[in-house]
């Protein structure tokens, strides 16, 4: 489809409006702080500050923090919760933790990779577009709400439990994601440095298992939030559950495994090796490798 300034300006409404109604959702059986609901101004956050980094980033027609700002703007609004929320709970202080942890270290590592390889050519088109760049630091403003709601329910609500079976089997979880997506995106970086393998497609280590190792990990962490979540979700803040289900299409149907897979057959469409490595391993859950 061709890309229009309408068709910008009807995905920005849209963005905007399911904001508005997840804020909402998430704010019911929240706390409040001046008459506002806590998980509202959160919400409102996200695009406050991704607008307000647009504005240089769109001057000097760079996405160089692009990834930066996405990782702050988690840092700010958890932050933001958790002053103004009050008193904390244990599974409160841990999904902050988790949030934060999750938000740093992605962060720096994209701002890494980004700084030594000089650009990221989603943006190539994009970035000389205006409203279509302003489009795209909008949808990171809604990609951090939606993937933070469990998380920030948690936080703000009202409703507080011991963490329970169903809470530390939801912080298991998250650790085994994130330790998934942290091993992959390294074996990855190491990997690229590696001058022999200039031009190569990576096969060695989880890559070996699973096409896309770091995608699993991420899934799998935001999975566990949502289930840490359950026990204190009620009413309305049900629909938070939307955070690992808006992570699976993200990067199963969107921005992740589609892109990827369209420049992975430009590069080496003709490559009998990575045929064979498309046929014989997981799109996305790691597994043994079938024969070769």
């Amino acid at each position: 489809m061709k890309r229009t300034p309408m068709t910008s300006l009807i995905a920005l409404a849209v963005i905007l409006l399911i904001a508005i109604a997840v804020s909402w959702a998430g704010s019911q059986h929240g706390v409040m702080h001046s008459g506002y609901p806590v998980f509202a101004v959160c919400g409102l956050m996200v695009f406050v500050i991704n607008w307000a980094v647009f504005l240089p980033s769109n001057m000097a027609k760079t996405e160089k923090y692009y990834d930066l700002t996405g990782s702050l703007t988690y840092l700010s609004i958890i932050t933001v919760a958790v002053v103004l929320s009050g008193q904390m709970d244990t599974r409160s202080m841990l999904a902050a933790a988790m949030v934060v942890i999750w938000a740093v270290r992605l962060g720096s590592f994209l701002f890494i990779r980004i700084s030594q390889d000089g650009h990221d050519d989603r943006f190539d088109e994009i970035k000389v577009a205006p409203l279509r760049f302003f489009t795209a630091w909008t949808i990171q403003g809604l990609w951090a709400l939606l993937t933070a709601a469990c998380a920030l329910a948690i936080i703000t609500s009202v409703e507080k439990k011991e963490l329970g079976l169903i809470g530390s089997t939801g912080a298991v979880i998250w650790v085994f994601g994130f330790i998934c997506e942290v091993i992959a995106d390294r074996q990855k970086r190491q990997f690229r440095k590696d001058a022999s393998n200039k031009g190569k497609f990576i096969n060695v280590g989880l890559w070996s298992w699973s096409r896309h190792p770091n995608y699993f990990g991420e899934i799998v962490l935001w999975v566990g939030m949502a289930i840490m979540a359950l026990p204190i979700l009620q009413g309305w803040q049900f629909v938070c559950l939307i955070s690992p289900v808006f992570v699976v299409l993200l990067l199963t149907k969107v921005s992740g495994i589609p892109l990827l897979a369209k420049k992975g057959q430009e590069r080496w469409g003709n490559n009998a090796e990575y045929q064979a490595y498309l046929a014989n391993t997981s799109l996305l859950v790691p597994m043994p490798p079938k024969q070769r």
